[in-house]
């Protein structure tokens, strides 16, 4: 719901569209700011970008939620994040 709830609405669905676009960027904020403790503790590299670390995995966990609304098998998700995830930016 909340990743493709209310994504193309009519001007009287717009508040809802609103506010969902803002749950799901609240989110993004939020694990933004546990990479950068992340980069600060030392639990991921000096050199990684958390704002973009952030961004990279709501959109992929957004893609995996319709992929998974589209009826992929669960294995096939949990493979796609292991993928993704394989290159991660540890120290």
């Amino acid at each position: 719901m909340g990743v493709q709830g209310a994504l193309a609405t009519s001007e009287p669905g717009r508040g809802v569209r609103d506010l969902l676009a803002a749950w799901r960027n609240d989110g993004c904020s939020r694990l933004r700011e546990r990479f950068e403790r992340a980069v600060a503790d030392g639990d991921l590299s000096s050199d990684a970008d958390p704002r973009l670390l952030a961004r990279y995995v709501t959109t992929l966990a957004f893609g995996i939620a319709v992929q998974a609304a589209s009826g992929v098998a669960r294995d096939e998700l949990q493979e796609m994040a292991d993928a993704a995830l394989r290159p991660w930016p540890l120290t």
